[in-house]
């Protein structure tokens, strides 16, 4: 069964129609031709963008080069009331400072420390699960919240503090456009940036909770009874340069998009991944069957197990990448595909049209899980997938998502048959990840 693409756009929609679809959906404005062109530019009165498909361009931008296309300040506009000055949104010495802090915390040996909390998240979330009518997406926002918190602070979703975040943060993610309407228009820094009340009002809300755990966790650091956690290793690691650490302000930032991109891009990719296995019900069994192999207590070495769960969180990733598109901004005259590019372009690179694009996969838009064991499609993984980015500012957590993923789908699958709800086929959306615009509806039965 093929998954459902968004509503079929004209190829053509005029500059305004753009921008309100914009607002609305990013996928919304896109036009069918751009699931088959290298590349493609878009005009306003203000700026210009190119959406590059073409991996050579995708890897100059990421890989060769990426000092000369920061991220884009245009996005950072949507984004600001809730990140700050996080990892997310900087560039330059800043971001350097930033990742130089971070990275250490989710080190291959450190993600081997996260896996009992994973594995008590993941034991909660099928508690929680009851048979009959399920919307998923919440219940997989519950589940990765819970990851979050418990790797991040120890503490489970149902804490105080935490339950806090997560039930504001539902409302926020519905709230947010990935792009904000000053991202259009030539605004002076002193000139209100257009965000709604309710996104304003969340993100103040989530931020003085974090704020509240981040004193918490420095005052029990000082005190010396904090525990090993990754909140804990990132606060007490200096800059290996300057040997500087966080301040509480600049953590609250950083925890803000732990918990934006471990929380909210996770839960995207187990919905529609629970989704497509309703919808394949001979891989859900194969999932089953693995996950049948875990026992009861495993070590971390037993996700070498889960090859074929694996693959099809892959290609949930391929078909439903969590961050629909990135913005970069060149600094330097450029040349794309025998086409001038002058400095301040906007550059958009989309993991949702390359990941589809015709003129690279097979089927682009199959669910095929067993695509990922093949040579041919090792190829064009190694051009056209990125779902965490790429390059030096790949995901910091796409080694933790990739061990989340497969693990919570094991244990929900072991547990649990998912069937399709008739009538009822989600239409993927943009907000802050890729959603379904009314929710995934599934049904629910215990093995």
């Amino acid at each position: 069964m093929t998954p459902p693409k968004p509503p079929s756009r004209p190829d053509k929609v005029s500059l305004w129609r753009y921008v309100r679809l914009f607002r609305q959906d990013i996928l919304s404005a896109q036009p069918a031709r751009l699931y088959r062109a290298w590349m493609a530019e878009f005009r306003t009165p203000f700026f210009r963008s190119y959406l590059c498909n073409d991996p050579a361009l995708v890897n100059r931008v990421l890989v060769e080069r990426p000092d000369d296309f920061p991220k884009s300040n245009r996005i950072r506009e949507g984004l600001n009331p809730l990140l700050g000055n996080s990892v997310f949104v900087t560039n330059g010495e800043v971001w350097k400072r930033q990742r130089r802090i971070i990275d250490p915390a989710f080190e291959g040996g450190r993600l081997r420390d996260t896996f009992p909390a994973m594995w008590a998240a993941g034991q909660a979330a099928v508690a929680r699960l009851r048979p009959g009518p399920v919307e998923i997406e919440e219940e997989m926002s519950h589940a990765a919240a819970d990851v979050i918190f418990r790797t991040l602070f120890s503490i489970p979703i149902e804490h105080e503090v935490a339950s806090a975040v997560f039930t504001e943060f539902r409302g926020y993610q519905r709230s947010q456009p990935i792009l904000n309407l000053a991202a259009f228009l030539p605004l002076p820094r002193w000139v209100p940036r257009f965000h709604r009340r309710a996104t304003k009002r969340s993100a103040a809300v989530i931020r003085g909770l974090i704020t509240r755990l981040t004193e918490e966790r420095a005052a029990g650091i000082a005190a010396g009874r904090a525990p090993d956690d990754l909140a804990t290793k990132i606060m007490v690691t200096p800059d290996p340069v300057t040997g500087e650490r966080f301040a509480t302000g600049e953590m609250v930032d950083q925890v803000a998009i732990f918990f934006l991109a471990g929380h909210e891009t996770s839960a995207s990719a187990l919905a529609w991944s629970l989704y497509l296995l309703a919808t394949h019900p001979e891989v859900q069994e194969r999932v089953a069957a693995e996950a049948a192999t875990l026992g009861e207590a495993p070590e971390f070495a037993a996700l070498s197990r889960l090859k074929f769960t694996r693959d099809v969180f892959r290609e949930a990733l391929r078909l439903y990448p969590p961050v629909p598109m990135m913005v970069r901004e060149n600094l330097c005259p450029e040349e794309m595909r025998d086409r001038k590019v002058a400095p301040g372009a906007q550059i958009v690179l989309s993991p949702w049209h390359l990941h589809r694009h015709e003129r690279i996969w097979t089927a682009p838009d199959t669910f095929d899980p067993d695509r990922w064991q093949t040579e041919e499609n090792r190829a064009c993984a190694r051009d056209a997938y990125m779902p965490f980015s790429a390059g030096p500012r790949v995901c910091t957590g796409a080694g933790f998502a990739m061990v989340e993923g497969p693990l919570l789908l094991a244990l929900l699958a072991k547990s649990f048959r998912f069937l399709p709800e008739p009538g009822k086929v989600p239409v993927p959306v943009a907000h802050l990840t890729v959603r379904a615009a009314e929710g995934i509806h599934l049904r629910v039965e215990r093995r």
